[in-house]
């Protein structure tokens, strides 16, 4: 017999109690830690990694991410061949808010150099500094990446390049109808020195 959850968030149908799953919870996934690595990756179907049709939403969390070289920006890029190439075409935006720790300077600043428009670069996330007490951390969410249409995502992470709070903010689509089935994260030049990313699965 059917059972009906209901939710503030919408109805589920299950077919036993155990395998409801509230709507709207986070499941987590698939944890990478990096040493010195050169890339961290998120391949379906790859060391226990679901980015399909299970869910349409996945969130990615950055914990304390630490470039081995100064000043670099923390950067991503989808595949759909299952991670044989990364450079799924994109359009973005992209701004920064910052404010010094002195309180000497602060701004709301739209930055053209690391938007795109139908590009296949990587895209930036934000900046890394790579003083000992620095690190970025935030978040990144990637609707429905085996749907048909086009895939959206956001991101907003913080960071402390030079002495200074930075917010940065990136929002886009990649411009494909193909599935995503595989994420990849670097810095723009060096390896990853440490840090945390997590994937979850929005149900």
């Amino acid at each position: 017999m059917s059972i009906v959850k209901l939710s503030n968030n919408g109805v589920k149908n299950a077919t036993a109690i155990g395998s409801i799953t509230a709507l709207g919870s986070m499941i987590f996934i698939k944890k990478l830690t990096a040493s010195s690595s050169a890339t961290l990756s998120f391949v379906d179907g790859s060391n226990g990694v679901v980015l399909d049709d299970t869910y349409k939403e996945y969130l990615f969390t950055f914990k304390n991410i630490h470039p081995e070289t100064d000043g670099q920006q923390f950067k991503f890029q989808t595949s759909t061949n299952g991670g044989s190439s990364y450079g799924t075409t994109i359009t973005s935006t992209y701004f920064i808010a910052y404010h010094n720790e002195n309180g000497s300077e602060q701004s709301l600043t739209y930055i053209t150099g690391s938007d795109q428009a139908q590009t296949t670069n990587f895209m930036v996330l934000g900046s890394g500094d790579n003083q000992s007490d620095s690190g970025i951390g935030g978040t990144m969410n990637l609707f429905n990446p085996s749907s048909t249409f086009v895939k959206h995502f956001m991101a907003r992470t913080i960071n402390d390049p030079s002495s200074y709070a930075q917010d940065e903010h990136t929002a886009g689509y990649f411009n494909t109808t193909s599935a995503i089935n595989a994420v990849q994260f670097k810095f723009a030049s060096g390896n990853i020195d440490a840090g945390d990313i997590c994937l979850y699965g929005i149900a």
